[in-house]
Formats: structure tokens, sequence, C-alpha cells
């Protein structure tokens, strides 16, 4: 009986991330979508964070290289660990299970569990705000387009975005920076 109800539930729960990846995905037919949500998520394969940890040193001095060290460790921290679980888990891509979902662009790799660009996202800006509060203005809406467009391109479910926002936010306060030379 209760491995029944778990599987009633399990079925609810995927339906669910389902009806919400299609309702981010609808739009990406009309170009300007797919335009937009396709630049967002290609600044946030990493082009915006280094772009970022290359910067903070030069604007904000050792405070900034102290920042930029701390996104490095969190960084290599969350591939390790994303390509880990990608391995593990072994979920196929939104676009690739269902028809109706409708993929905006090529995936950098075949899995969707977890959304690497989220969990990057979340925990760069983290750290990067909690050092310089004044940058969250841009960085917090950026990482969450960057959230959103990884749905909007019928490349990831709810689930592997909000389990990669999870992990990032982990990895951002944990203390990691003690690993960086210069902390």
């Amino acid at each position: 009986m209760y491995a029944l109800r778990e599987n009633v539930t399990v079925r609810r729960m995927e339906e669910l991330d389902l009806s919400v990846c299609l309702l981010f995905n609808r739009p990406v037919h009309r170009p300007a979508v797919q335009r937009t949500f396709s630049t967002v998520s290609r600044l946030g394969d990493g082009l915006a964070w280094y772009g970022l940890m290359g910067v903070l040193p030069l604007a904000a001095g050792r405070a900034g290289l102290k920042a930029a060290l701390h996104m490095g460790v969190v960084g290599l921290a969350g591939v390790g660990l994303y390509k880990l679980l990608k391995r593990a888990c072994v979920r196929e891509r939104p676009f690739a299970v269902h028809p109706s979902v409708r993929r905006g662009m090529a995936p950098l790799d075949r899995y969707s569990f977890p959304s690497g660009h989220t969990l990057h996202a979340v925990g760069f800006t983290l750290v990067a705000v909690r050092r310089f509060p004044v940058l969250a203005w841009v960085l917090v809406p950026f990482a969450g387009l960057v959230a959103c467009s990884r749905m909007v391109l019928g490349l990831h479910y709810p689930s592997d975005v909000l389990a990669g926002a999870a992990i990032g936010g982990v990895l951002a306060t944990a203390p990691l920076e003690r690993l960086a030379p210069f902390a």
C-alpha cells in the first residue's frame, strides 16, 4: 500500500513538474523570446561570471580578489557536484522526453538534473552580493533570468532549477572561502 501511495505521489510531482515546464516553455516559439533567453543562457554559461570575477579585483582591490577567489572555489565545487549528480541521476531533458516541450537552444550536455546554470548563477550571486551588496540590483535579476531561461528554452524542469538553486545556495554559504588563497 505504501509503495502504491509513493508511486502516485511521485507521478503527481512529475506531472506538476511537466506542467510548469510547459507553462514556461510556451513563449519560446516567438523569435524575440528565444533570442533573449538564449542570450541570457549563454551569458550564464560563464561569460558573465568570469567577467565579474575579472572585474572585481580591478574595481575593489583585495576585497574584490577575495570575492573572485571565493566565487572560483564555489564554481569548481559546483561543477564537480553537478557533474556527479548528472551522471548518477541520468534524467533526460524535457524536450528529449516530451514532444510538447520545444527546445529553444542546444544543451551543453545530455542530462538535466540539476541545472548547472542555476547552481552557478545563485552561488556566484550570493557570494558577490554578500561582499558587495550594491551589486544585488543587477545580479539578482540576472540570476533569476538565467534560472527562468533554462525552463523557457525547454532544457530543464522546474525541479532541476530548484535543485540547482538550492545547491548553489548551500555552496555559497558554506565556508568554502577558507579554501581560497588570500581569504
